[in-house]
């Protein structure tokens, strides 16, 4: 005879916070993050309202939640838990092109750019919120930027006298500014040349390769 057994609340939670982080990213993919609200989000992942509230204080920490999870998803998915780090392949410029390149593609995906956008402006106005984005979103990324021109550096291909915790900015800070103010389209060709650009001033003799 079958022991019968009391549900797994465990698994019930757990199944409960992936229907929310989904409902959370498609409502702020289909109808903005202003019309978002956590009886929107609530409806949509079948659970009451005040579940939400027990797990998180507002809308924007679901939507950062979520954001997380994704990416954790997203790694589990590519063999590892934990990001790769950027590809060393002996070439720093093109390692850069490429990681760029990617982060404009997840950048201008409609599935990702809304929530994005949603959250740095949250970060702006709530510094607790945006302590948390920089510290699971943000640094994750830049710390693996740091590493690659650490490595080129110990390659002798970045000047030794150049902090890669700086250097990094001059990559990303170009990128996010003309992605969250839109002054001009955010693409392949901008990405390329602003590595040029970077590499002219950290290359030892700023004699880094053209880009044709």
């Amino acid at each position: 005879m079958a022991e019968n057994r009391p549900p797994d609340s465990s698994r019930r939670s757990e199944s409960s916070r992936r229907a929310i982080h989904d409902a959370a990213l498609g409502l702020v993919g289909e109808v903005g993050y202003p019309r978002t609200t956590i009886e929107a989000i609530a409806a949509r992942a079948g659970v009451g309202k005040q579940t939400i509230y027990r797990w998180w204080p507002s809308k924007a920490a679901v939507l950062l939640d979520a954001f997380v999870a994704l990416g954790d998803r997203a790694a589990e998915r590519s063999g590892g838990g934990e990001a790769q780090g950027i590809s060393d392949t002996g070439d720093l410029a093109a390692d850069l092109r490429a990681v760029l390149r990617a982060t404009v593609d997840e950048l201008t995906d409609p599935a990702f750019e809304a929530p994005t956008r949603a959250l740095a402006a949250e970060g702006i106005v709530d510094p607790r919120l945006g302590a948390e984005f920089v510290q699971k979103l943000l640094d994750p990324s830049l710390r693996l930027y740091a590493a690659r021109l650490r490595a080129a550096q110990e390659a002798g291909q970045v000047r030794a006298d150049v902090d890669p915790r700086i250097a990094l900015e001059l990559l990303v800070g170009p990128l996010t500014h003309r992605w969250l103010l839109r002054t001009l389209p955010l693409t392949h060709a901008y990405v390329d040349t602003v590595v040029d650009y970077t590499l002219r001033g950290l290359t030892p003799h700023g004699d880094a390769p053209v880009i044709s």
